[in-house]
């Protein structure tokens, strides 16, 4: 695949991942964010970072399929637009809903468990955000850098827990986040499982 293909399908997401964010913007300028703006904002924010990352984790199965190996570098955008979206829920919550007053936001985050789960979730996205650069990969080296970055499939557990412990009527979608998450997660472990097996034949007399 050409740069300049993989150049324009990088712009494309770039807009896409926009979309979500422009929508809020309009909303709110025309005032047509319903009756409790502040918890549109919030719920969108958090869902949108849930899909981008589940989108992220995806990569890495979609690219085995036939000509879709190009989509590993697509990865790293779309991680940092989880953390994107993250960040954004979580200025939602310091900002708009505790008003910015600093000595309630550390007892609230400890007191709501749902609240707890999806601050560890945000907190482990951020060194992987910070070691997203082609720098970072040659300073950790390959395989350190690796295991740093399995840290988004714990973020991503939070991120459903957080979503689950939140809802208090129907849970129909973070179940379904759950499930998509199971699916990536199993894979991971059956593609670790099925690349160790060939060593250990191997090291069989």
């Amino acid at each position: 695949m050409s740069h300049r293909y993989i150049v324009a399908v990088k712009v494309l997401v770039h807009l896409a991942c926009l979309l979500p964010l422009a929508r809020l913007l309009y909303g709110a300028y025309h005032n047509d964010l319903g009756a409790n703006p502040i918890e549109v904002i919030t719920r969108s924010t958090g869902t949108w970072t849930l899909v981008f990352l589940l989108v992220t984790l995806g990569v890495a199965p979609l690219r085995r399929l036939p000509r879709l190996h190009w989509l590993i570098r697509l990865r790293r955008l779309l991680g940092l637009w989880a953390f994107t979206y993250a960040c954004l829920h979580f200025t939602t919550y310091v900002w708009l809903d505790r008003e910015l007053i600093w000595p309630e936001i550390p007892p609230d985050i400890v007191k709501r468990p749902f609240i707890t789960v999806g601050f560890i979730g945000f907190v482990l996205l951020v060194p992987l955000a910070l070691t997203s650069t082609k720098a970072a990969v040659r300073w950790l080296t390959g395989r350190r850098w690796q295991m740093l970055h399995r840290l988004v499939y714990l973020s991503a557990i939070c991120g459903v827990i957080h979503y689950l412990w939140l809802v208090k009527a129907d849970i129909t979608q973070p179940v379904i986040y759950g499930v998509i998450l199971a699916a990536l997660l199993g894979y991971r472990l059956l593609a670790r499982l099925s690349a160790r097996a060939p060593s250990r034949l191997a090291a069989k007399p």
